[in-house]
């Protein structure tokens, strides 16, 4: 696949299949409208194109909202959608002036001149240009000038899937990570770099890696113990730890209130696991959630429900 950082950087092509949208997530609905695209641009002999943006619109609009979060950073967004099949994927930058471009400029200037669409797929509620006031049934309107196809996943076809992004994040943010993963196919992942933390865990037995997620857009699920698996970053070359397949390991989330902590950390103890990975890059992928975050009246009594909450995780992993 083919990534652009900006559509000036796209050269024009003759037979482009083309969709629009944020897809953060790129959960199982997405993935219906990815898969039609790329099934329609190989029966036609085309190129399917993925035109989405960064940042997130809503970044550049309402820039004092603090409170949005995103499922994928930009680079796990582009490592789902390339495992996808897709030929190219332009990652414009979302500007003001982007956004004050009028519906039709938007369809001429940039699907038309800019991409040489042929053929537009997109979901059912999707809207473009100024004001959002694009819509399908404008984009069928100027197909018999431009010389495109368009063709809308119903509504009925979205919903059957029964998910949206934002039942994703409700999900993550009340900790369910099972359900999370049945809407997006995948289990919920974090990444990031490894970072040294005050050390407490190796002192009762259960040393853990603190994980820095450099993307404060980046949404976190909500404090607690999570089954997880372990795995490098492939960007992070050459510095990736050795193993050749995911390792087993409890992740925690949350503000250590038993030592008073005062910043929320996330941390993972790897299991039968001893490398030193300070500033390696490790991927965590969430698969089961145990428990909620809890003070503890000493560092024993930490240690002993820690020690439950391996067997716990241990017991999922054999599920």
């Amino acid at each position: 696949m083919k990534v652009y950082r900006h559509i000036d950087e796209f050269r024009k092509l003759k037979n482009a299949v083309v969709t629009i949208g944020t897809f953060d997530g790129v959960h199982i609905g997405h993935r219906k409208i990815i898969s039609r695209l790329v099934e329609d641009a190989r029966n036609m002999q085309g190129e399917s194109v993925i035109l989405t943006f960064f940042p997130h619109p809503r970044m550049i609009l309402h820039p004092e909202d603090e409170t949005l979060k995103l499922i994928n950073t930009i680079a796990e967004k582009t490592e789902l959608i390339e495992q996808l099949g897709v030929d190219h994927l332009i990652i414009t930058p979302f500007t003001r002036d982007f956004s004050n471009l009028s519906p039709a400029d938007y369809i001429r200037q940039i699907l038309i001149d800019k991409i040489g669409t042929c053929k537009i797929i997109i979901g059912y509620d999707h809207r473009f240009g100024k004001d959002r006031a694009g819509d399908f049934r404008l984009l069928q309107q100027h197909a018999p000038l431009y010389r495109y196809e368009i063709e809308e996943i119903p509504e009925q076809d979205i919903h059957d899937v029964a998910v949206s992004s934002t039942k994703v994040r409700e999900a993550l943010l009340k900790g369910d990570v099972k359900t999370a993963a049945d809407f997006l196919g995948y289990p919920f992942q974090l990444h990031g770099q490894v970072i040294k933390g005050d050390q407490i865990g190796r002192k009762i037995g259960f040393p853990t890696a603190n994980l820095l997620v450099e993307e404060k857009y980046k949404l976190i699920p909500s404090d607690g113990i999570y089954a997880v698996e372990i795995t490098d970053v492939p960007a992070a070359t050459p510095d990736r730890f050795n193993t050749s397949s995911p390792l087993q390991g409890m992740a925690y989330i949350g503000n250590r209130p038993t030592v008073n902590g005062m910043t929320r950390n996330i941390e993972v103890n790897i299991f039968n696991f001893d490398q030193e990975i300070y500033g390696r890059k490790i991927r965590i992928r969430f698969l089961h959630y145990i428990r909620g975050d809890m003070k503890f009246n000493s560092l024993s009594e930490l240690q002993h429900q820690i020690a439950q909450d391996k067997e716990a995780v241990l017991a999922t992993m054999k599920n």
